[in-house]
C-alpha cells in the first residue's frame, strides 16, 4: 500500500479521504490542518495529525494530496515535489497566471509527477462523451455548447476571495472544452452581468457570463455560466459534428417518471456538486493509485496553466468588451 498525507481537512478534503480510505492500494497516514478539523478527520480514518514539514520528511508518505486553500495549493506542490512525492493537487495550481507558469516550469525541470484534480474529465458520462468524439461518431468535431449553472449562488464573503467566476467555476469548463476540442483555442470572447445576487456585484464580481472559445481551424465552444439555475445543478454539453449530435445530460435524483394526463414527470438534478461528481472524485483518488504504481498523470500543471490561461483571457474579455486573441 502507498502511504498518503492528505493535507486540508474541509469539505472536499473529507471527500478525498473517504475515497482514500476505500481503494485498497492507499493507505491515508497523515492529515495536516491548521484547525481541529484535522483531529476529526485523522481519527475517523486512523490516520496521524501531522506537519507539512514532517510529512515531507516521511518516507513511509509517498503521494500528497493537496487540499487547502487556493492560496496555499502552488506552494505545497512545489514543497512535495522537491521532496519526491508524487502530487494530487486540487484546481486552481494558482490565481496568478505568472506564479503558476513559473512553478510548471520548475516543476517539468524537477521532473514532477503531479496530478491536477480536474474532476469533471472523470466523470463516466464526460469520459464517454470525449470518446465518442474522439473516434468520430459524430464526424469532424464543428461546435460545443457547455452549460454550466449552479443550484444556488456563494456567499459574497467566498466570492471575495474565489478569484472570479472565470477562474473559481468557469475554469473547470475551459478545461472540459480544451479536452474536448483538441486543438488550441485562440480567441475568447465573453460578456458578463450581475443578474442574480447584487451583493456578488458589491464584492467585485460577476454571476452570470456567456463565453465563446474560437480555435485556429473554426470550432466554436460557448460556455454558459451561471451562481444559480432555481432548478437544480445545471451540467450538460452537446458536441455537433459533421455526422450529427451527441449530448451528455444531467443526473437525477432517481430514473423514476410518472406518466399520466397531463403529460410525464421525471425526477430533480442532483442538486449539488460532491452529489453529481461523486463518482469522478472517487475515480480521481483511483487514477492517483494508478500515478503511485508509475502510471503518467492524465491531467498534469500545463493544463492547469492553459486553463488559467482562458480564464484571465475571458476576465479581460468581458472587463475590456474586446476579443482576446490568443
Amino acid at each position: 500500500m502507498h502511504g498518503i498525507a492528505l493535507i486540508g481537512a474541509g469539505r472536499i478534503g473529507r471527500i478525498h479521504a473517504a475515497n482514500i480510505a476505500a481503494n485498497a492500494r492507499l493507505n491515508l497516514v497523515s492529515v495536516v490542518d491548521p484547525t481541529d478539523a484535522a483531529a476529526e478527520l485523522a481519527g475517523e480514518y486512523g490516520a496521524a495529525v501531522s506537519t507539512m514539514d514532517a510529512v515531507l520528511a516521511d518516507p513511509a508518505i509517498h503521494g500528497v494530496v493537496i487540499a487547502s486553500s487556493t492560496d496555499t495549493h502552488l506552494d505545497y506542490s512545489l514543497a512535495a515535489a522537491r521532496a519526491g512525492k508524487i502530487v494530487f493537487c486540487e484546481k486552481p495550481l494558482d490565481q496568478d497566471l505568472e506564479r503558476a507558469r513559473a512553478a510548471g516550469e520548475s516543476l517539468a525541470v524537477l521532473g514532477a509527477k503531479v496530478f491536477l484534480a480536474f474532476n469533471r474529465r472523470f466523470d463516466a458520462n464526460f469520459a464517454a462523451l470525449q470518446a465518442r468524439i474522439a473516434a468520430g461518431e459524430v464526424g469532424a468535431l464543428e461546435t460545443l455548447h457547455i452549460i454550466s449553472h449552479d443550484p444556488a449562488p456563494p456567499p459574497a464573503t467566498y466570492v471575495a476571495t474565489s478569484g472570479g467566476i472565470f477562474k473559481d467555476m468557469v475554469i473547470h469548463d475551459f478545461d472540459m472544452a480544451r479536452w474536448l476540442l483538441a486543438e488550441p483555442v485562440t480567441e475568447v470572447f465573453s460578456t458578463a452581468s450581475v443578474l442574480i445576487d447584487p451583493a456578488i456585484g458589491e464584492a467585485g464580481d460577476v454571476d452570470t457570463a456567456k463565453t465563446i472559445l474560437k480555435t485556429a481551424s473554426g470550432k466554436i465552444c460557448v460556455i454558459s455560466s451561471s451562481r444559480r439555475s432555481g432548478y437544480g445543478y445545471d451540467q450538460r454539453i452537446e458536441a455537433y459534428g459533421s455526422k450529427g449530435m451527441i449530448r451528455a445530460q444531467n443526473q437525477l435524483e432517481s430514473t423514476v417518471e410518472t406518466w399520466g394526463e397531463g403529460g410525464a414527470s421525471a425526477d430533480r438534478f442532483q442538486n449539488f456538486f460532491l452529489d453529481r461528481y461523486a463518482v469522478a472524485y472517487a475515480r480521481e483518488v483511483a487514477h492517483f493509485a494508478d500515478m503511485l504504481d508509475g502510471a503518467l498523470p492524465l491531467i498534469d500543471q500545463t493544463d492547469g496553466i492553459a486553463a488559467l490561461e482562458l480564464a484571465e483571457a475571458a476576465q479581460k474579455s468581458a472587463r475590456e468588451a474586446v476579443v482576446v486573441r490568443l
